[in-house]
């Protein structure tokens, strides 16, 4: 069969027009809604935990339509044009902007492996190789302390005397500090604590920013440090957080601010 030249003109026109129509999601109102902003939509959907499924583009059509539709009658309302909502296109898009530039600084500036064991071996020396679990009493003035000290001797029970003391996180639970390394708690406190033997209560107040303390040791036990496997993925976290933060101060430094 040989075809005319129109109509050989009008298949090639259409073939021609085949890719950029599969390139449309939809066209409401003679304005194609691009397939991109479907990929783009459930890429982010599938990083939230969504699987790629017929059912769920079918979905994300659907709304990007409705959106579509709402974004022309907008658009013919001229709110876009209002100060207010210029003002929250320009957050917007300093976000997104935002976010890929932190995206791109992280990607060309990971954080080592030498880097992270050098953080955990740093990690294991600060927590020591014992966990303490102490119990104290809080007060404001150094006689009060002296005076729960004095109880104490006379054979008071710690656990009820440390109802009256100034930490809401223990007072309500006999003073109880649970287990942990002497550098969770300030110098003066820790000194006095690592120097007690199980069952002893400091003889004399302890002095902090806080208050005065009187302190009871219940017991010492080897430290239990999480293995650098365990902890690796927190290290690698809190280092690209520093990255970040010394990348921004230092742009701030440079930027010219009047």
């Amino acid at each position: 069969m040989t075809l005319k030249p129109a109509r050989l003109l009008v298949l090639l026109f259409a073939t021609a027009a085949l890719p950029a129509m599969a390139q449309n999601l939809a066209v409401v109102n003679g304005k194609p809604v691009p397939s991109s902003r479907a990929d783009a939509m459930v890429k982010q959907m599938a990083a939230q935990g969504q699987q790629d499924t017929p059912q769920l583009r079918s979905m994300v059509k659907e709304e990007l339509i409705n959106r579509e539709i709402l974004m022309q009658e907008a658009d013919r309302l001229g709110l876009a044009q209002s100060a207010d909502v210029k003002n929250q296109l320009e957050m917007a898009r300093q976000a997104i902007v935002i976010r890929a530039l932190v995206a791109d600084y992280v990607k060309k500036n990971p954080v080592s492996e030498a880097d992270m064991k050098a953080e955990y071996d740093k990690y294991k020396a600060q927590a020591g190789d014992k966990e303490y679990h102490a119990r104290h009493i809080l007060v404001d003035k150094e006689e009060d302390a002296k005076a729960i000290i004095a109880k104490l001797k006379g054979g008071a029970k710690f656990e009820d005397l440390a109802k009256q003391s100034k930490d809401p996180g223990s007072a309500s639970k006999g003073g109880e500090l649970d287990w942990a390394s002497p550098n969770s708690f300030v110098k003066p406190f820790s000194d006095a604590m690592v120097g007690l033997q199980k069952g002893q209560i400091t003889e004399t107040p302890v002095h902090t920013q806080f208050g005065y303390h009187v302190i009871k040791l219940e017991d010492v036990r080897p430290a239990k440090v999480p293995s650098y496997e365990e902890v690796k993925p927190q290290i690698a976290e809190a280092l690209q957080q520093q990255k970040l933060q010394a990348y921004q101060q230092e742009l701030r430094k440079k930027a010219k601010i009047q």
